[in-house]
């Protein structure tokens, strides 16, 4: 029996290995497949990848580049696809949205865990002529703004990739930090999530010795690095969810407010299909204008987008929600 269970693990790595070398003229060394096994399970030691990878090079259409070290690996562009399990159009077409609308959200390894996933659902969607309708469909959906589209800011290299192992393992953070009036300080916080605001992503966390959260853009943390590789413990107080419900990312407070304006009938006609909130009321003047109540929580975001209205909106009224 404990022969049989060594050799099922060993065909699983080879297995799980072979899904994960890249077709030529990517490549992928046996260090960075080392972490990615490391991150779905696979515990083996890295001499172990190497000789495993030299035998499969050995039997298989896998090249191995040993002009420089590390030696690098990959696919020949003539060798067929491994196809156990192989992912089914349907499932290749999800891969490729996760791929391109989630990579900012996850934590790198879990990316790096699921590149050869990816490249296999690549290949799956290539000019084949099997999977023409999947294919297709990026082409046939997108994601629209709601405003002025502006492109994301620069973000340091390497600083999305500690922040959010950071944020994975519950690890302190130590951050060089320069906040948007040009201050610059180096400080320690506990990363307690991350948010994407149109291009921006920002990261919530509190600084040692402090209670209360913050928002920090990632695009002004000039370095980070972890201050700790032991696990703080959540605090049970903190919700993502119920922070971003707050208004914390729309520049407000938590407070909960009653609002009632005016707007011209054409320029509001949309919050009648898409309201304020679910208690909102709208009521049709005799001057044609729509009367418009809802209970919101008060936000700069708030007053900027009554703002953009210009003159087509009046008789703004705020007043503590009951």
């Amino acid at each position: 029996m404990a022969k049989r269970s060594s050799t099922l693990e060993t065909t699983l790595l080879a297995l799980e290995m072979l899904r994960r070398i890249p077709r030529a003229p990517r490549s992928i060394t046996a260090s960075e497949l080392h972490e990615q096994l490391a991150a779905c399970g696979f515990e083996r030691d890295l001499r172990t990848i190497q000789r495993q990878l030299d035998m499969l090079s050995t039997h298989l259409d896998i090249e191995r580049d040993d002009r420089s070290v590390p030696y690098q690996y990959r696919w020949l562009p003539h060798a067929r696809p491994l196809a156990i399990p192989h992912l089914s159009p349907q499932e290749s077409l999800l891969l490729k949205l996760a791929e391109e609308h989630l990579r900012p959200l996850l934590p790198a390894h879990l990316m790096k865990s699921m590149e050869g996933f990816f490249v296999q659902a690549r290949h799956n969607l290539g000019p084949d002529g099997k999977t023409r309708l999947e294919r297709e469909w990026p082409s046939k959906i997108r994601m629209v703004a709601t405003s002025q589209p502006l492109l994301p800011p620069k973000i340091v290299p390497g600083v999305l990739e500690t922040v959010s192992e950071a944020l994975y393992h519950n690890h302190w953070l130590r951050l060089d930090y320069r906040n948007a009036g040009g201050r610059r300080n180096t400080v320690e916080v506990m990363p307690l999530g991350l948010a994407q605001q149109g291009p921006r992503l920002y990261l919530v966390c509190r600084y040692r010795g402090f209670g209360n959260e913050r928002s920090l853009a990632l695009h002004r943390i000039l370095n980070a690095e972890q201050a700790s590789t032991i696990a703080f413990e959540r605090p049970l107080d903190f919700d993502l969810a119920g922070y971003d419900a707050d208004g914390r990312f729309r520049f407000g407070e938590g407070e909960r407010i009653r609002l009632c304006f005016r707007i011209d009938r054409n320029i509001g006609q949309h919050l009648q299909e898409t309201p304020l909130s679910r208690d909102q009321t709208v009521v049709e003047r005799e001057d044609g204008r729509l009367e418009i109540a809802a209970t919101v929580v008060d936000s700069a975001m708030l007053d900027q987008w009554l703002r953009g209205f210009g003159d087509a909106v009046d008789g703004v009224e705020k007043a503590a929600a009951k």
